[in-house]
């Protein structure tokens, strides 16, 4: 039988073995002071230990003889809550990395997707009304030079992970990033509502990217380099925000590392909050 098949056809039973595994690896762990970091006011760990018993806690509550709907809410709450630790319990792909080559290497997989997206921002403006073309054109004008840069260094970090290089890349993705939030505002005062949505679109699947391997930038850069990053950033997270739409972001995300959309909404939010906790 195929255990990944298993697990999804009977997520509750999966699920409580699950936390339960979760729970008492939390408790083994925390008494050992291993604390996989700072969560708000606790640890990592000691809320992986919470929420497992939490879940567990809404598991209890079985809906019983109730109706087919009911239990089908139950079975997707279940599953939902099987993602949510699993998010947590897994290290991100894209935001923890074992070694400054891993990281280079996973950056240098985002350049086809970047490119690509970076060329549909290219063919882009032809799409919209007249009057809001020249507009997105100037707001993007910047991507390819940026872009092939980024690709440039990327490739050169791999090569090479060295601080020099990393100092490098570091530059250039928050170049990059700021380029990205810069043209999210100015597609935003676009007045035409369809040019608006389109432009915004296009332009958030770079920014997607860019802000993915900005999360493995930061992943192998010290404390102060990421104060560094951060000062640079005149733009924040909190001035785009209203304008992207973290389901797309998510799906992006998905098929770039071939995962559920729903563990990639996780990571996405989980990636913008270390973002914003960062300062960037």
């Amino acid at each position: 039988m195929n255990p990944i098949s298993n697990i999804w056809n009977h997520p509750r039973t999966s699920a409580a073995g699950l936390l339960i595994a979760a729970a008492t690896i939390a408790g083994v762990l925390s008494q050992q002071g291993v604390t996989l970091g700072k969560a708000g006011a606790g640890t990592v760990v000691s809320l992986a230990g919470a929420l497992a018993t939490a879940l567990l806690g809404l598991l209890a509550k079985d809906p019983g003889a109730g109706s087919q709907q009911a239990s089908k809410a139950a079975s997707q709450q279940t599953k939902l809550g099987v993602w949510m630790l699993i998010a947590l319990l897994i290290p991100l792909p894209w935001i923890e990395g074992c070694t400054g080559t891993s990281v280079a290497q996973n950056i240098v997989n985002w350049t086809p997707s970047l490119q690509s997206a970076v060329a549909t921002v290219d063919s882009t403006a032809a799409l919209l009304a007249p009057a809001d073309a020249p507009i997105f054109t100037a707001a993007t004008s910047q991507f390819n030079a940026a872009s092939s840069l980024l690709v440039t260094q990327a490739k050169a970090y791999l090569a090479n992970p060295s601080a020099g290089t990393l100092a490098e890349l570091e530059n250039q993705i928050v170049t990059f990033e700021q380029q990205v939030n810069s043209a999210l505002l100015a597609a935003a005062k676009i007045v035409n509502p369809a040019s608006q949505q389109h432009a915004l679109t296009v332009i958030q699947a770079v920014g997607t990217i860019v802000s993915a391997m900005l999360a493995l930038v930061e992943s192998v850069s010290s404390k102060a380099q990421v104060a560094r990053m951060a000062a640079e950033s005149r733009i924040k997270l909190a001035a785009v925000q209203p304008y992207l739409n973290n389901t797309r972001a998510a799906q992006i995300v998905a098929a770039h590392y071939g995962e559920p959309v729903e563990l990639a909404e996780l990571q996405v939010a989980q990636a913008e909050r270390a973002e914003a906790l960062a300062g960037l």
